[in-house]
């Protein structure tokens, strides 16, 4: 009688664990809208090695690549072909919200309704310039005699986007030359002073602020650490239409490595990875190996990622037509 009772109660029980544990025996995908190598999939593989401890039920995590369209391809899947399980998470270029904002072909989906898990990582971008060069300020690049050659691969990149905008709005006397292949390419021409500097994330440039090939003078608003003392180029505009475009251009970089799953998942699940990668990201082991690798990660909360969307796609008409003059969705 006693052991009929006890499996009656185990049998009772065992529900409540289940639902109580809803990834336990799971298999979560992160979906990376670009190919292996690239900063999205090493973070989103760091990522997959530490959250199973801090997920109920430990569930096994796995990376699948999903490049094209500068990730569109993976957001669309997850908005519309995933299934809104809490097994399906997706990572995709910052920059989605200006191709939905500038109604960019093949957008089909809505940021704001995302079930946002929220972001790794800001990303802030920098302008740097070489070390030699007499250059301490934004009112000497404004002074310099002869234009500064500015590196970058081409619009729709920070390496472009970003000393556009501080050309046109702040009056930098800066010559962008475009046609790089890559970053790592404008930072050769750098060294061999074909190039006086170039713009991209402070992560990025970072190793060669410290090896003093480059100074940094200016960045855009979105918050790092080592950019504190940095003046923000919004802070330098003009007038309100100037402000305006340069904080719709570095909105996105708030939400630096963002992270999302279906719009209809459930608001259990949705706690669940959202506890985890706060966790996960501020785990020991993790920041230890993170170091290791040169990556910093710093957890930014769904909340501050939807406000982001939200803002960038109220913007009106008038000040979208203008932004859309200089910037043009890209990498």
């Amino acid at each position: 009688m006693k052991r009929r009772l006890a499996f009656l109660a185990a049998l009772t029980a065992f529900p409540l664990a289940v639902l109580a544990q809803p990834y336990a025996g799971k298999t979560v995908t992160i979906i990376v809208g670009y190919k292996a190598g690239g900063g999205y999939d090493a973070t989103a593989r760091l990522l997959a090695r530490h959250l199973p401890k801090h997920i109920p039920g430990k569930p096994t995590i796995i990376v699948q690549n999903m490049p094209g369209a500068n990730s569109m391809i993976a957001a669309n899947h997850v908005y519309n072909v995933a299934k809104p399980d809490g097994l399906t998470v997706a990572t995709f270029n910052r920059n989605l919200p200006i191709a939905q904002l500038t109604k960019v072909e093949g957008v089909k989906f809505d940021m704001t309704k995302f079930a946002w898990i929220g972001s790794a990582a800001s990303e802030c971008t920098i302008l740097a310039v070489r070390s030699d060069l007499p250059y301490n300020s934004i009112e000497d690049l404004r002074k310099a005699k002869q234009p500064l050659v500015i590196g970058a691969t081409g619009p729709g990149a920070n390496t472009y986007d970003f000393p556009l905008l501080l050309k046109e709005f702040l009056r930098l006397n800066l010559k962008i030359v475009t046609g790089y292949q890559s970053s790592a390419d404008i930072m050769l021409a750098i060294e061999r002073k074909e190039a006086d500097g170039r713009a991209g994330s402070f992560t990025s440039i970072r190793p060669f602020i410290d090896r003093k090939l480059v100074r940094p003078l200016l960045r855009a608003r979105a918050e790092e650490p080592g950019v504190e003392q940095l003046p923000i180029d919004e802070d330098l505009a003009p007038n309100p239409r100037a402000k305006a475009i340069m904080a719709l251009r570095s909105a996105p970089e708030i939400v630096g490595r963002p992270y999302v799953m279906h719009p209809n998942t459930s608001a259990e699940h949705l706690k669940i990875m959202r506890d985890a990668f706060a966790k996960a990201i501020s785990d020991k082991e993790l920041v230890a190996e993170a170091t290791k690798a040169k990556m910093e990660l710093n957890y930014v909360g769904a909340d501050v990622a939807v406000k982001v969307m939200k803002d960038m796609l109220a913007q009106p008409k008038d000040v979208v037509d203008e932004f859309s003059k200089y910037v043009k969705f890209g990498e």
